[in-house]
């Protein structure tokens, strides 16, 4: 069996928009296709439909987000100040865009931080401080 998972994210009208917004943070965004009522693209290799619904606006909430997961504090920076310039930053890397649709911005390292016994709730105790993360907060905190 052969399976594809891909994304639906709704919208009233506003698709090809949404779609020009993430191809400019995103630089592996791909345009697959597009056309009056759609939109289809990658970004990381997940395929997203951005899809025109023709109907009152629904809106977004936490209960669907996209983690990011990156590698160094520059990363971290670039997806967050595009995303807070017209979006609502939250606490532990969440962050949501000016679509109201919910990121977590996190770095890499947490995964390793967050699975040792020793470094997990230092780790924990640290992130829940931060709005976005900070990976040198982060390694001091568990230093």
């Amino acid at each position: 069996m052969s399976v594809k998972l891909s994304n639906c994210i709704w919208s009233h009208d506003s698709a090809k928009e949404m779609a020009d917004y993430y191809r400019t943070v995103f630089p592996d965004f791909v345009l697959i296709s597009e056309n009056p009522m759609a939109v289809v693209y990658e970004i990381a290799g997940i395929r997203f439909m951005g899809l025109n619904n023709g109907i009152a606006a629904v809106p977004f909430n936490e209960k669907i987000s996209f983690v990011l997961t990156v590698d160094t504090q520059d990363e971290i920076d670039h997806f967050w100040d595009y995303f807070s310039k017209e979006g609502a930053p939250g606490q532990c890397g969440w962050i949501k865009d000016k679509y109201g649709i919910s990121w977590q911005v996190v770095p890499s390292v947490l995964g390793k931080l967050m699975t040792n016994p020793e470094t997990a709730p230092k780790a924990a105790y640290a992130f829940m401080q931060m709005s976005k993360f900070d990976i040198a907060q982060l390694e001091a905190a568990v230093a």
